[in-house]
């Protein structure tokens, strides 16, 4: 198998190949990948498809880097390599195939000062439900650490190279409001509808690099609809809001998912924007979903509200007065 990788110019081959090919090389032996030049572009063969989809992902960024007039040397595609390492195991009957364990051995997730643990047993348990299985449904009230903790893995994912792209998207729905109602073009439309990602997405990488990777598609942040048709390969996806899914929706959005990739859907059955108040579509999968293998439902509660110590008790007068 292979994978052709296009080239802007002939000066770009001979920056990525560096001095007596030593960049190439390099790549070649860490993912044991065969790299050569042809009129098309770079040509990466290999009879592993994990390695292949790594190795890709390196150089892809490799190129960035040089397109972007940073002059990356050696020791900074050394560092690249460092980054992008991980261990395969073997997997259990209906565990995920997309090991997260070799950047996971804690569950700690630094980003500068900031450090997103799971701070209760039930997000413990979101956690290595996201370790373990392909497709996790992330439920609970606001404050539970539902789309926090995702986008933490999700990055933890992208770093180690396990994904290629991080896709992060969410219905366009609130509060019954129609979109042909609100100023702006489709893009300032949909932009207060997915500023909930960009804001924990951004807790969690530099801008820089974050506006790095949209530009490049390693990050993509959509409105569901734009999911639809599509396969999603070696991809990290998170669908937030999913209680404004119906139940059209989230089986589109669940026959999206690809080779290598895993999601985390999140909601709060609570919360819904639909008629009637009611989560059509997480209620429909919660059915029927439960019971198939590599599935699997996190049921969070006002005990793992991390937030300011009243929202916990908010949470609790609305619970009790159902």
């Amino acid at each position: 198998m292979f994978r052709i990788i296009k080239i802007e110019n002939p000066k770009e081959v001979q920056d990525f190949f560096g001095r007596h090919d030593e960049n190439a090389r390099l790549i070649e032996k860490e993912f044991n990948v065969k790299i050569s030049s042809k009129s098309e572009g770079l040509k990466v063969s290999a009879s592993n498809h994990g390695k292949l989809e790594r190795a890709v992902y390196c150089i892809e960024n490799f190129l960035h880097l040089i397109r972007t007039h940073r002059n990356p040397d050696h020791k900074e595609l050394e560092l690249m390599l460092v980054s992008t390492r991980g261990k395969n195991r073997e997997n259990k009957p209906g565990e995920s195939k997309l090991s997260l364990e070799p950047y996971f051995e804690t569950p700690d997730i630094s980003k500068k000062e900031k450090v997103a643990v799971p701070k209760t047993k039930g997000q413990s348990d979101y956690v290595e439900a996201i370790k373990k299985y392909d497709i996790v449904f992330g439920l609970g009230p606001a404050g539970t650490g539902k789309t926090y903790l995702a986008m933490a893995m999700a990055v933890a994912a992208l770093n180690s190279g396990r994904v290629r792209r991080i896709i992060l998207t969410r219905p366009a729905l609130e509060a019954g409001e129609s979109l042909g109602f609100l100023p702006g073009d489709v893009h300032e439309k949909l932009s207060p509808y997915l500023r909930p990602l960009y804001d924990a997405l951004y807790d969690m990488m530099e801008v820089e690099r974050i506006d790095k990777y949209l530009e490049m598609g390693i990050i993509e942040v959509a409105p569901l609809a734009y999911m639809r048709g599509r396969t999603l390969n070696d991809a990290f996806i998170i669908l937030d809001e999913a209680q404004n899914c119906t139940p059209e929706q989230l089986k589109m959005f669940l026959t999206r998912l690809g080779f290598d990739s895993k999601a985390v859907i999140t909601g709060d059955m609570t919360q819904s924007d639909l008629p009637g108040g009611r989560p059509l579509g997480l209620l429909q999968a919660e059915n029927l979903l439960t019971s198939i293998n590599g599935i699997k439902m996190i049921h969070l509660t006002g005990a793992d509200v991390v937030r300011h110590e009243l929202v916990q008790r908010i949470i609790e007068a609305y619970e009790k007065a159902k």
